[in-house]
């Protein structure tokens, strides 16, 4: 009895961990030039260092990366050398699941990773047992598509237990579409394992934006610990990725989980429109430009709409061309740019043109006045106010 007793003593009652995902390690941005995806390649390399000083600094006992570790499993080998020395630097227990961008082919990178000291590819759904009361489960893919629930493949036989036993998956949980996809994750037959015991919590990757899903608090998406696309600002489109660039910090047990979300994102992508009709309006698009603390590691892509002077003009792209190679990538949003070029009479006036170029110079403006003007004309109406202004 008094062994039983010892055991029972011995065994977690909770267990804190570090949760995390989708590292996507040599993901390229096309917008990025060399030297920004240089720096892009770095920090997304630098977060699992960011996430061993996370993990020791909140006393976690272990960190669970849900899928797609790398972008693909046909990486540069400085970079996937630079990926697995960071991952030996952790020196403590790391768990892999592959996902969809890292499958576990016969060409996976794990094979590669499962030699560091401390690390364990969940490469199959065994029940791995991490500390006397504590278990974890993984539902690898061992394809870039799943043709099942993963998930509950994994869970189907397993009996409630009185360990603390956490499960990995990788995928979506809820339908983005009405077409049934084979490989969504039931959250129902998950909340149905949560509530009896067989599992404590499900921890997820796929998703960039960390957020919990269903209504037990113990499904969660932890989201990409570096942004990798745009969170859209729009009233009418806000949306896209809106909360990554964070880790989660997860203390479970068999009654309760507790989650954290930790900051450790450098990069800052966001995509929004101004209305601009005035000079105060061009002033006022600049200033928020110039207002981002770290530009060399901020994309921005932007809309404008409206109808402007030559002279608006003028400083609105003087104070862009200031700004472009500042910003890791600083590009217009075509589809949400409508700017209207309406040059005032004594904008024109002040041109000073004679003769000939007096009558191209009215054609021009007149073009471009009544909208029907190809970009080549405007250019050139822009290029001719410039000019006037610099003699």
């Amino acid at each position: 009895m008094s062994t039983v007793h010892d055991e029972m003593s011995a065994m977690n009652t909770t267990v804190k961990f570090l949760h995390s995902s989708d590292l996507q390690i040599g993901m390229t941005r096309w917008f990025l030039s060399d030297e920004a995806q240089a720096r892009f390649d770095d920090d997304r390399i630098r977060a699992i260092e960011k996430m061993g000083r996370v993990a020791r600094e909140y006393a976690c006992e272990f960190i669970v990366l849900a899928g797609d570790v790398f972008e693909h499993n046909s990486l540069e080998q400085r970079t996937t050398g630079r990926a697995l020395e960071a991952l030996r630097s952790l020196k403590m227990p790391v768990y892999l699941l592959p996902g969809n961008h890292d499958p576990l082919t016969a060409d996976s990178l794990f094979y590669r990773a499962k030699d560091i000291a401390g690390v364990t590819i969940l490469a199959d759904t065994q029940t791995h047992q991490i500390s006397p009361g504590v278990e974890i489960i993984g539902a690898p893919l061992q394809h870039k598509i799943a043709t099942s629930d993963l998930v509950a493949d994994a869970l189907k036989d397993l009996e409630p237990t009185d360990s603390i036993r956490i499960a990995v998956g990788h995928g979506q949980a809820e339908a983005r579409t009405t077409h049934h996809r084979a490989d969504l994750i039931d959250l129902h037959n998950v909340e149905a394992k949560l509530a009896e015991g067989i599992i404590d919590y499900l921890a997820l990757g796929d998703t960039h934006s960390a957020q919990p899903v269903g209504t037990s608090g113990k499904v969660w998406f932890s989201g990409a610990p570096e942004t990798t696309d745009f969170h859209d600002l729009d009233p009418e489109r806000v949306g896209g990725e809106v909360n990554s660039g964070k880790v989660l910090v997860v203390t479970a047990s068999k009654e309760a989980v507790e989650v954290e979300e930790i900051e450790i994102g450098k990069w800052t992508f966001q995509a929004f429109s101004r209305d601009i009709s005035s000079t105060e309006d061009v002033q006022e698009f600049l200033d928020t430009l110039r207002a981002y603390p770290d530009k060399s590691r901020t994309v921005i892509k932007y809309g404008l709409r409206g109808t402007i002077t030559l002279e608006q003009n003028r400083l609105l792209e003087e104070g862009i061309a200031e700004l472009e190679d500042v910003f890791a990538s600083l590009k217009p949003r075509e589809r949400t740019t409508d700017l209207v070029l309406e040059p005032g009479e004594e904008e024109l006036a002040n041109l000073d043109a004679t003769g000939y170029a007096a009558e191209v110079l009215r054609e021009l403006a007149d073009s471009v006045v009544n909208g029907a003007a190809p970009e080549e004309d405007r250019d050139a109406l822009n290029l001719l106010f410039r000019l006037s202004r610099e003699v």
